[in-house]
């Protein structure tokens, strides 16, 4: 069985989704495209699908069997439930929708549809690295958990990302995957700015510190504008040792008075395989499998925490955090 594709947005992301699905995903098509620039849309289906003038009617279009939305952040949840109407499952890029009140909505929509339809694009949970943390917690292989150390760092941030921004976009990755590496709530948090970069004046490093409802300790440091390249990393504390991500390329170099390995310029290439292993599940799950990928209440708490977050930065002090309760649509 092979599951036809439709693709909403053809930019950077969008070009990934679309070169990986068509290369490195067995039992998948890419049929279908739209972006709102003509000409990116048509050279991505160069290589087979047709274009398509309305998201919307791509959505609908009786070719195309699930989607990937990797779209500007403000349609997300439009198309995602123009997914959900349709009963087309959706690969969606976070974050899932662009408020709270959007959010709410997917969600209620997707349990009134009565079947899981919506996955959200948190790839770090198909990230080797991660995966084998939470099994370390879940097995309490070193104890107990205490703390999760978190660094988020880009080379050069865009010029339109602001002190806010570093929280709601870029910080949301280590909200959610400190989450699935615990399996635990976060019900707290702080947020302590350092003083900006001369390279970046608008924008502070944020300091974030989370409290999971157990009483896990989550630092997460996010600098977008580190110049050296991409740099995400991660240990696990527990109560009888440690677990720490290794990113590092399989070769180190010497050369020109250098002794060390090369640092990726962005996420696609840190998180090639997660990219690949998130597609190749979700393929899986709409032919029998199970979802494994973040679910569309993983993406409302993940938008709910950030939301406390960036009041926690405006106003100086701890901010309680409250999702409320989950829909037993998403128990287990």
């Amino acid at each position: 069985m092979t599951i036809r594709f439709g693709l909403i947005g053809c930019g950077v992301m969008g070009a990934d989704h679309a070169r990986i699905l068509r290369g490195d995903v067995a039992g998948a098509e890419l049929v279908a495209v739209h972006d709102t620039d003509v000409a990116r849309a048509a050279a991505l289906a160069s290589s087979g699908g047709r274009v398509f003038a309305d998201p919307f009617a791509l959505i609908a279009d009786k070719t195309v069997d699930a989607l990937i939305i990797a779209s500007p952040d403000a349609t997300h949840a439009p198309l995602t439930l123009a997914a959900i109407a349709a009963g087309k499952p959706v690969l969606c890029e976070k974050p899932m929708a662009a408020s709270l009140d959007e959010a709410r909505t997917v969600v209620a929509a997707e349990v009134a549809a009565g079947r899981p339809l919506v996955q959200i694009g948190f790839m770090r949970r198909f990230d080797p690295g991660y995966r084998a943390m939470r099994r370390a917690v879940a097995e309490e292989s070193f104890g107990r958990p205490l703390f999760l150390h978190c660094v988020h760092r880009n080379a050069v941030g865009p010029d339109y990302v602001t002190s806010d921004l570093v929280l709601a976009n870029s910080c949301v990755h280590e909200i959610d995957i400190s989450r699935f590496v615990l399996a635990d709530d976060h019900a707290r948090v702080r947020v302590i700015g350092a003083p900006a970069s001369r390279r970046a004046p608008g924008r502070q490093p944020l300091l974030m510190l989370l409290e999971t409802a157990r009483g896990v300790v989550v630092s997460v440091e996010a600098f977008l504008d580190a110049q050296y390249g991409y740099d995400v990393r991660g240990e696990l504390v527990c109560e009888d040792g440690t677990l720490s991500l290794d990113p590092h390329p399989p070769v180190k170099a010497r050369h020109s008075g250098t002794d060390g390995s090369a640092v990726e310029g962005d996420w696609r290439g840190r998180f090639a395989d997660a990219y690949r292993c998130q597609l190749r599940d979700f393929v899986a799950a709409l032919t029998g499998g199970p979802f494994l990928g973040a679910s569309a209440w993983d993406g409302y708490v993940a938008s709910v925490t950030a939301a406390a977050a960036l009041e926690a930065l405006a106003r100086g002090t701890v901010v309680t955090i409250d999702a409320g309760q989950r829909p037993a649509f998403y128990a287990g």
